[in-house]
């Protein structure tokens, strides 16, 4: 009991940390090296290089560092801006058909980046200004774009799911395309809210004057190379042909090449793009070794396997259990860190999903979901304040616009939950049982 009582105050320590600002990494890391010296001494330290090797010799990881630069790359070649124009020429005539266009653009943006936040700001810094050019209002514009920068991690690539995938030892390529049809239904929900809003209030998105079909023909090849980067990544890993690190290779070299040729990439925008990659890269990998080292002493302490068996015990129906990790993990990513929510609640909540007889594989499209509503409410929500500062607007407007969206999230993930089968069939029928 004693061993499982300390375990359980450095995990409480490592949320109190967090919430008053401690980087995430070395609140993880302090509260798990204090807490294996407490339980055994200086001989539990010898764990801590074992981990490093142990955890970075495998070749797994190496796709997300690629999937990393992936992104910044496309970001920094600016693809998303003619995606988004794409999408406008296409949709402008429906009301709210410009904010349609950037969620539409956004899905396609977080198909090949893989990271809410870039995934955002690549589209939302065009959308938003033109939006309110045309006398959309703009705190209603933004909060949309904000919630649809979800849909990044949800349609593969995804970087949340390589995490989730090795720390779970689930395959990354199914939890890939066990995104696909919850990325394509939330980008439904999202797109019919704002159609349904844009009627009801017209004063939100005013109609906008559409275009010539040959204008919507010339500008739908400016977004071939994208496709093409799209289709070698996600066909590679349907056809069994590569897997999921090769693909992101893969995609890297294309995207390389294609942005050079068509999108004015250059050495420096190739430098620029490698740091971030690099810096991005760096801060997960110290947070994975921290979160490892406080796994180590949570499995050492059996507190995971005994929250397993005290739910187990209280003979509550898989749904209550359910919904009770929701409730948490919606509470929690109010005021920690999204990246640090997933590392933390992962080694206590699998031994609980595997118990009840739930899919892992759907477990990380719910785990996905309710990371990214946390990237959207305050007071850490990590979205919303990016998108503030990016579209410089009161934090109370842009709030009051957001709780809609968070509120479509949620009836999404209720969706999600109530259903399984829409993240496990696809990979089914593409990888069998």
């Amino acid at each position: 009991m004693e061993v499982t009582l300390i375990a359980a105050l450095a995990l409480i320590a490592v949320v109190i940390f967090t919430i008053i600002g401690i980087p995430i990494g070395y609140a993880i890391g302090f509260c798990a090296v204090i807490a294996t010296l407490i339980l055994w001494g200086p001989t539990g330290m010898s764990k801590l290089g074992g981990i490093v090797y142990e955890e970075f010799f495998s070749q797994a990881w190496a796709a997300l560092p690629l999937y990393v630069l992936l992104a910044t790359m496309i970001n920094e070649a600016g693809i998303g801006r003619d995606v988004f124009l794409t999408a406008k020429n296409w949709l402008s005539r429906l009301p709210g058909g410009l904010i349609i266009s950037a969620v539409s653009a956004e899905a396609v943006m977080g198909a090949a980046i893989g990271s809410s936040t870039l995934t955002l700001l690549s589209v939302g810094k065009v959308s938003v200004s033109q939006a309110e050019s045309l006398g959309y209002n703009k705190a209603f514009t933004a909060a949309a774009v904000t919630a649809g920068g979800v849909l990044g991690p949800l349609i593969p690539p995804s970087i949340p799911m390589i995490v989730y995938g090795i720390m779970a030892q689930q395959s990354i390529a199914r939890l890939f395309i066990a995104g696909v049809i919850p990325g394509i239904i939330l980008c439904i929900m999202l797109s019919i809210f704002v159609l349904v809003s844009a009627i009801r209030r017209p004063q939100l998105a005013p109609s906008s004057a559409g275009v010539s079909w040959r204008e919507r023909f010339t500008s739908s090849y400016k977004v071939w190379p994208i496709i093409v980067m799209l289709v070698s990544l996600i066909g590679g890993l349907y056809m069994g042909v590569v897997t999921a690190t090769e693909a992101a290779g893969l995609g890297v070299f294309v995207v390389l090449v294609l942005a050079f040729v068509f999108y004015r990439f250059r050495l420096t925008m190739l430098l620029r793009a490698a740091k971030d990659a690099a810096i991005t890269s760096g801060m997960i990998f110290i947070m994975i070794i921290a979160v490892k080292m406080f796994t180590f002493m949570v499995a050492g302490s059996a507190l995971a396997e005994s929250m397993a068996n005290a739910i187990v015990a209280a003979k509550l129906s898989p749904l209550i259990v359910i919904l009770i990790i929701n409730v948490i993990l919606i509470i929690l990513g109010c005021v920690v860190d999204a990246f640090a929510l997933m590392l933390l609640t992962i080694p206590f909540f699998i031994p609980i999903i595997n118990e009840l007889g739930y899919s892992l594989i759907w477990f990380g499209v719910v785990i996905a979901v309710n990371i990214e509503i946390g990237l959207l409410t305050p007071p850490i929500g990590l979205n919303l304040f990016i998108a503030k500062g990016a579209f410089n607007l009161p934090i109370g407007e842009f709030v009051r616009n957001m709780i809609p969206f968070i509120i479509v999230l949620v009836i999404f993930l209720a969706v999600i939950v109530a259903f399984p089968m829409l993240s496990t069939w696809l990979p089914s029928i593409m990888f069998g049982k």
